[in-house]
């Protein structure tokens, strides 16, 4: 998970001059869901089955049945009215007999300072958007970034949702990574185009996605959050169906004017060059994290068949997480081929190397076949195998080499230890 921030911060703020990186607060004043519409409208349709008492979303289970268009932009009767008509049973017992559906606030609510009464109500944040847009007027001045510019972040949101599941899917606690990205409302199109070629582009070739696994869709006029007006979504083909990776908004500029409002502070830009004043509009590409770690599982896993020397068997299951190197939790695992002879030694001496700058794993326990299939298993690229021709106890031309072994062709070369560093940076990227 922390590689896959790190690569997304790397390549969408750190690589980029026009982009920002910010860490907002968690607990902000409750005027600020005012204004975004949350303490109005955030909310989802609650409905209780009547047989085994069961809570469902309504809108998730007609989704389940009919598609996601199905349900789109229905109000709390439509969507009862359609539960009754398509006869869609409750997902515990399988009766259809639910309470008509009512609005459910995602929010959590908590209380800030020693006494809990309304004016100490705080909310933990439901998305990470709106700390870049309360703090847009200070990053501007203090950067001095010229529209168009972003702001990106990674952070935690909370919601409390009736029904999480699908694994790491759908959580009552997550993380984002958000940009907001300030553009003139004239020309929003091609720069809304552009980033949706960035997002492909760092699916495909950034984190290696299959292509097949992925698709866009364009969000209908009914489905669309109130303060969008153009919406896609990358989505994913998991296990469960097809499921939001990834979207962009094209938010207008509906939550700057919505927090100048709210807070009587003026949030307008100051073109340098034609002295035009204005409220930027904004454009949001913005994905979980936990939904592409989930991806990046799904991508990863395979099972390969190999020959074996047990007994009754001509062939094993091998089962490798072919992640990207840039994501593999491991980078590099130090395997000495035996514990003696002075082998540990000189591989304890290599680990320590290597770790300076790689997450490096040590492994002396069992065979060194047991050993490569365990680093297969969760992913690790490169294993680097210290035996008696290393310490000078086997061929003479291979003193002070290694023998590394790649994940994916099962191929092994011997690598001066001298070329060591140079050798992995070349096959690992970095």
């Amino acid at each position: 998970m922390n590689n896959l921030k790190k690569v997304w911060w790397k390549h969408f703020v750190q690589d980029r001059e026009d982009m920002v990186g910010l860490d907002a607060a968690i607990l902000m004043n409750p005027k600020v869901w005012e204004a975004s519409g949350h303490v109005s409208s955030f909310s989802d349709p609650l409905m209780d089955c009547k047989k085994c008492h069961e809570r469902v979303r309504g809108d998730k289970i007609i989704e389940a049945k009919l598609g996601v268009e199905a349900v789109a932009g229905k109000s709390l009767k439509e969507i009862s009215q359609l539960i009754k008509e398509h006869k869609i049973e409750c997902p515990k017992c399988g009766e259809c007999d639910f309470t008509e559906a009512r609005s459910f606030n995602l929010m959590f609510k908590t209380h800030q300072g020693v006494v809990e009464d309304s004016a100490a109500l705080v909310y933990m944040r439901p998305e990470t958007a709106q700390g870049i847009f309360v703090n847009f007027k200070n990053v501007q001045q203090t950067t001095r970034k010229r529209v168009p510019f972003g702001i990106g972040q990674i952070g935690k949101a909370f919601r409390n949702e009736i029904t999480p599941g699908n694994f790491t899917f759908r959580t009552r606690e997550f993380e984002q990574m958000e940009i907001e990205y300030f553009v003139k409302e004239k020309g929003w199109e091609e720069i809304y185009e552009e980033w949706r070629k960035e997002m492909s582009n760092f699916y495909e070739n950034i984190l290696k996605f299959s292509k097949k696994n992925m698709r866009w869709r364009q969000h209908e006029k009914d489905e669309m959050a109130h303060y969008s007006k153009l919406s896609w979504d990358i989505e994913y083909q998991f296990p469960f169906g097809w499921g939001e990776m990834w979207g962009i908004a094209y938010r207008t500029d509906f939550d700057l004017k919505q927090h100048e409002k709210f807070s009587g502070e003026k949030l307008e830009y100051l073109d340098p060059e034609t002295n035009e004043k204005f409220v930027p509009h904004c454009i949001e590409p913005t994905m979980g994290v936990t939904r592409t770690v989930l991806v990046a599982l799904l991508e990863a896993y395979s099972e390969d068949e190999v020959s074996t020397e047990k007994e009754g068997k001509e062939t094993d299951v091998r089962i490798v997480m072919r992640f990207p190197a840039i994501l593999a939790p491991i980078k590099v695992a130090v395997l000495p081929l035996m514990k003696k002879d002075g082998l540990g030694e000189k591989a304890r001496e290599i680990f320590t190397r290597l770790k300076k700058k790689y997450t490096v794993e040590y492994d002396d326990s069992g065979s060194i076949g047991k050993r490569y299939r365990r680093q297969d298993e969760i992913g690790t690229p490169l294993a680097i195998t210290i035996d008696y021709d290393t310490v000078g106890k086997g061929e003479a031309e291979n003193t002070d080499t290694v023998t590394i072994r790649d994940r994916d062709s099962l191929k092994q070369e011997r690598v001066k230890l001298e070329n060591l560093e140079k050798y992995l940076e070349e096959k690992l990227g970095f």
